[in-house]
């Protein structure tokens, strides 16, 4: 441990209010440079327990950091990881008022629904292809409640991987009927080609996202459960949202995925 239990209180403290003020916060390496990841994991996990606490529950994970450029542009090398609550989910022709966020970005993303437990030390893709029921479109809302996106590594793990949202699309594909290691991806805002990639940039592929999550969540006595939401990482960069967008991510054999914002 390189921060004090009272110092890590302090910074989930901080995080917790600037997300339901949507008011930044300056990096909390800034005030504790000695900020590991170990450190920032449990601060995550401070304010997971409080919001469960308060009534909500985990529906999933996410891989953030999951592309080679990322990782390079954060002097890392390896992904990090997230929660998804149930909170936290958004829905297709329901729009979200974008003021609620300090910075918003929309990402696209292969989703996956567990149909079935994982192991965690040792699991493997076949573990994964196993265990995985359905296959869906999905957009991961993004936010950084650290000012400017002016992050390090500590910083946007302790803030849950700078996640705040997810949504899925109505489509559910058998993993053994696609190949998600080659999904072609694009997003439209306004109609406006904006975005567009492969899911083959997750990691070389998304399952190696998955199995290192599983395997990386168990060192902090997290298991990846039967009706998980697992979003592995983006096959695009990702997108700032402006008042007023009409996003709609498209998965070739997969199908779509809309998200609005008032």
């Amino acid at each position: 441990m390189t921060v004090s239990d009272q110092e890590r209180q302090r910074i989930a403290d901080d995080l917790a209010r600037a997300e339901a003020t949507a008011v930044a916060i300056d990096p909390p390496v800034v005030s504790q440079p000695d900020l590991d990841v170990t450190d920032a994991y449990e601060i995550q996990l401070i304010n997971i327990r409080r919001r469960l606490d308060a009534g909500a529950s985990v529906a999933g994970h996410k891989v953030g950091l999951a592309s080679e450029a990322m990782q390079k542009m954060m002097g890392v090398d390896e992904p990090d990881y997230g929660h998804l609550l149930d909170v936290m989910q958004y829905h297709e022709h329901t729009p979200i008022d974008a003021t609620k966020f300090c910075y918003p970005r929309v990402e696209v993303e292969v989703g996956f629904i567990l149909g079935a437990d994982l192991p965690g030390a040792g699991c493997t893709n076949e573990d994964v292809i196993a265990a995985v029921e359905w296959v869906v479109p999905s957009i991961e809302l993004i936010d950084s409640r650290i000012r400017d996106w002016k992050i390090s590594l500590p910083d946007t793990i302790a803030d849950n991987a700078s996640s705040c949202g997810w949504v899925l699309g109505e489509q559910r594909v058998r993993i053994s009927d696609i190949d998600t290691g080659n999904i072609d991806a694009t997003l439209h805002r306004n109609d406006e080609l904006i975005a567009e990639g492969n899911s083959s940039a997750v990691l070389g592929h998304p399952l190696n996202a998955v199995s290192w999550l599983a395997r990386k969540v168990e060192s902090f006595g997290v298991r990846l459960r039967k009706g998980d939401v697992i979003l592995p990482g983006t096959a695009t960069r990702a997108i700032d949202i402006r008042s007023g967008d009409h996003f709609v991510a498209q998965f070739a054999g997969l199908g779509s995925v809309t998200l609005d914002f008032t």
